[in-house]
């Protein structure tokens, strides 16, 4: 039996229990956070500030709480990535070899992306192996894909939302006026762009991934040296894009939901 240590300190104990109740329960309120702990909201507030300035929790769209990346979690369990991953690694090897190009695969948790997996293309000049970086998601084309799955008004709440100030992703009003009209743009096209706004040299172009009930599940996108981006938007290349899409939202038919 562990024995509470004589030199124990509130504050970091309570911490840590809230850091084992998004293990555990994979989703959190502040209110339900602060009635387990027996802690005022006020508290339970600055504790998960905290939390999600060190990247061990990420706020969503509906204000709840998720484990983050210095957890090894996303916005689903561990098995889901791994069964999602698995799924569609043979699509994504093909679309590797069908474009010479990098193709990433990856998930949104509140307002960042996270890149779950990487088919690096075998070009000299080529972009990196993304796995497991978590960027912004409205700076990403992965991650602007799935933003325009939601409506406006959940947008902006969520760049206007605590967690987005603490995690520096929060939008003034013209920079999330901008967004709004850029994601207006990407549901009409299917597909988004980023042009070196994560990184000079690099661009990329995504499309959503649906699982079997409809509802976007991942990302599927191209990552290129920016000398190559215009032959992203050829329709040779996007048409192998979206195919490759097709035929991995067929293998994806079994998946599940993610809180399956």
């Amino acid at each position: 039996m562990q024995v509470r240590p004589a030199y124990a300190l509130t504050s970091v104990d309570n911490t840590l229990r809230m850091l084992q109740l998004l293990r555990d329960n994979g989703r959190l309120r502040l209110k339900d956070a602060a009635e387990e702990l027996q802690i005022a909201p006020s508290t339970a507030h600055r504790l998960m500030a905290m939390l999600v300035y060190r990247g061990f929790a990420v706020q969503d769209e509906s204000r709840q709480y998720l484990p983050g990346p210095s957890m090894g979690a996303g916005p689903v369990t561990g098995n889901w990535n791994r069964r999602l991953r698995v799924l569609c690694t043979p699509q994504m090897e093909a679309l590797c070899a069908d474009t010479g190009e990098t193709v990433n695969l990856s998930v949104r948790s509140g307002t960042k992306s996270r890149f779950l997996f990487t088919v690096e293309s075998g070009n000299v000049l080529r972009v990196g192996d993304r796995r497991g970086a978590v960027l912004p998601a409205h700076l990403t084309s992965g991650g602007k894909v799935l933003l325009a799955e939601l409506d406006d008004a959940t947008v902006r709440r969520l760049f206007t939302s605590p967690g987005a100030e603490t995690s520096g992703d929060a939008l003034d009003e013209p920079a999330l006026a901008d967004l709004v009209r850029e994601l207006a743009t990407i549901r009409e096209k299917g597909f988004a762009a980023n042009v070196e706004a994560t990184e000079p040299g690099v661009s990329a172009l995504g499309v959503p991934v649906r699982g079997p009930g409809g509802r976007a599940v991942a990302s599927l996108h191209l990552s290129a040296p920016s000398s190559r981006f215009e032959r992203l938007l050829e329709r040779p290349v996007l048409g192998i894009l979206f195919e490759r899409r097709r035929l991995m939202e067929e293998d994806l038919a079994d998946l599940g939901e993610p809180d399956a």
